[in-house]
């Protein structure tokens, strides 16, 4: 099973008071393994409205495994591909953001709702060697071969 270059993936979503916690819980554990623990933290609005935090990071290399493919499963994953020097900043850390209700509803999309953060491993610490092995960790998922 080939290494996976990335040192943790965290992944966050805001359940805002007009949403079903449960459901956007649901949504966000579309891209874990199941045995995750999601972290909840409340907070507050501009206006004094509960917003609730959910969040994860995954350190194992089995269970990012399981994300990056669902990751790689996204309609837009070419797009994705092409824009990964944008994606990844000079920290070598990739940010995607995924669509809630689409993951809710057991698809993986580009759009809101869901942040991922992916510190990418890389020697030397360059966003160009991130780059490099984002895509090929990425492609590899795509292509069933991780």
């Amino acid at each position: 099973m080939a290494s996976v270059p990335f040192h943790y993936i965290d992944l966050r979503a805001f359940c805002y008071a007009t949403e079903d916690e449960k459901r956007v819980r649901e949504a966000l554990r579309f891209f874990l393994p199941e045995e995750t623990e999601i972290e909840r933290t409340e907070s507050e609005g501009h206006y004094g409205d509960r917003i609730v935090v959910l969040s994860t990071r995954v350190e194992n290399a089995d269970d990012m495994r399981h994300i990056l493919r669902r990751v790689a499963d996204l309609k837009e994953i070419d797009r994705v591909l092409d824009e990964l020097d944008q994606r990844v900043d000079e920290n070598c850390s990739l940010f995607l953001s995924l669509d809630k209700q689409a993951a809710f509803n057991g698809r993986a999309e580009i759009g809101d709702g869901i942040t991922l953060r992916a510190k990418v491993e890389a020697y030397p610490a360059k966003k160009p060697a991130a780059v490099e092995n984002a895509t090929e960790a990425i492609e590899a998922c795509r292509d069933d071969e991780f």
